[in-house]
């Protein structure tokens, strides 16, 4: 270690996120002398603080304001929902406390330093902090677990600092409610904050360049959402751009170009969602071995070992998918790794969950993939139409596909739309990592009435007929 650091330490964890803080525990469990580097004002990272849970907070406030309205159709009626902000964003705070107070507990139960300030590589084995109270401290290392993260990608043509274009932190602010809210990417983070808006009161108008919502998704799960938020938005503009944002005293005017676009258009608010970029900027790797690759992310191998064998990349800064869960294991593979256990990031189910209103999931393999693989597999999917429980969910819209090795009937990937299809995908993870066939999945008694059983009816019809679906057989 370097003889320049003020103090050292066994492990240094830069960032205190999904990847950083479970790293940080894991090896402190392990016995290693750990110090956290986290630039935030509480341990979490953006999950924790502006992202994940904040938003799944609200989302959770839009789906009961939404069920509010559709419950008419049930017999019972309620008064227009009394929108009081200053409460919703207590609420919301209040979760994202109680859970950072809950890392910060855990933190010094394990004896876990956390250091609050900026971490920067000054060598390959030391750290340099910048702290919050602007003094600055040099640590040494045997071991570096590099947890960046990342942060909203606003391209320079909207960058105009005006604070009604906002990124996904800026939304989940609340300021106000706007009459009308332009969302540029029709990505996940711009379909959940809109849908949030939308429910709040908001027009929302959402803008994507390419031909469909939620590029790279299973068109089949994507239908249904489609179909719902467009009852719920005022418009969705596929193959679009928007070309120019100018702020005037009236709001914000858009030039938008794409087929049967109303060319201008003013909003009261812009949310830009086209994505995240890695935190590598001003993290002192030149003064490292540690190599970026053509996307800016930090070169890892399946250990989330480094070009310096003993600093380790995980989570966001470590590569696509850009995923708490993901960065969280991880960070038991750096971990591991460093207490000279076996180890290797091998998982090829990475469940992907959009928490709008009907969610998506997915993991394993999707048809389009399975396509561009030239696999020979069997595609099966039961529609919730045929589900008791999504009946008396009055929930009907949902789908479960799951798609197999058409020979030896392996579950290859599980794709879900559906109420709580977030929950249910977990399922799809267990068979597509145990290596699980058809039969594992039909004959595995699943109770009823749940949407659980979608799964078990989607693996009987590859064995032949489900219960409660009835497909002719081809000639």
């Amino acid at each position: 270690m370097s003889g320049s650091a003020t103090r050292e330490t066994d492990i240094v964890v830069i960032g205190g996120g999904p990847g950083g803080y479970p790293a940080a525990f894991d090896a402190a469990d392990k016995g290693f002398k750990v110090i956290m580097v986290n630039d935030d004002v509480a341990p979490g990272g953006v999950c924790l603080n502006r992202g994940c849970i904040p938003s799944k907070a609200l989302l959770h406030v839009a789906k009961l304001i939404n069920e509010t309205r559709e419950s008419s159709d049930w017999g019972v009626t309620f008064e227009k929902p009394k929108i009081d902000l200053d409460k919703l964003r207590e609420f919301k705070e209040k979760v994202v406390t109680q859970l950072t107070g809950g890392i910060g507990q855990l933190a010094g139960a394990r004896n876990v330093e956390i250091v609050k300030g900026f971490g920067r590589f000054k060598d390959s084995h030391t750290v340099e902090v910048t702290k919050h109270d602007g003094t600055t401290e040099a640590i040494g290392f045997k071991y570096a677990i590099v947890a960046t993260g990342s942060s909203p990608a606003v391209p320079p043509v909207f960058d105009l600092d005006d604070p009604r274009i906002m990124d996904s932190t800026g939304a989940l602010e609340l300021a106000d409610i706007p009459e009308k809210l332009l969302v540029v990417g029709g990505g996940y983070i711009g379909l959940e904050m809109g849908s949030v808006y939308a429910a709040l009161g908001s027009e929302v108008t959402v803008v994507e360049m390419t031909g469909g919502l939620l590029p790279g998704a299973d068109r089949d799960l994507v239908k249904p959402l489609q179909k719902r938020l467009q009852e719920s938005f005022a418009a969705i503009h596929l193959n679009t751009k928007v070309e120019k944002l100018t702020p005037t005293d009236d709001g914000i005017v858009a030039d938008l170009s794409g087929e049967g676009v109303e060319p201008q258009q003013t909003f009261d608010r812009v949310l830009i969602s086209i994505g995240r970029r890695p935190n590598n900027k001003g993290i002192g790797l030149e003064h490292t071995k540690l190599e970026l690759d053509e996307r800016g992310f930090i070169k890892n191998d399946s250990n989330q070992r480094t070009a310096e064998s003993h600093i380790f990349a995980i989570g966001d800064i470590a590569g696509e998918p850009m995923l708490a869960h993901k960065a969280t294991r991880e960070a038991k593979v750096a971990v591991e790794t460093i207490a000279g256990e076996p180890a290797e990031f091998d998982n090829i189910a990475i469940p992907a969950v959009v928490f709008t209103d009907p969610e998506l999931a997915w993991c394993g393999v999707t048809e389009q993939e399975a396509k561009d693989q030239g696999l020979d597999v069997e595609i099966t999917r039961f529609p919730w139409a045929a589900s008791g429980r999504a009946q008396t969910l009055a929930r009907t819209e949902g789908l479960t596909k799951i798609i197999f090795d058409k020979k030896k009937g392996r579950v290859l990937g599980v794709g879900i739309v559906g109420l709580g299809a977030g929950e249910l995908i977990a399922e799809g993870v267990m068979a597509v990592e145990m290596a699980a066939v058809a039969e594992d999945v039909a004959e595995s008694i699943h109770a009823h009435p749940t949407l659980s059983e979608t799964l078990m009816e989607a693996a009987e019809s590859f064995l032949g007929q489900a219960t409660h679906m009835y497909r002719p057989k081809r000639k």
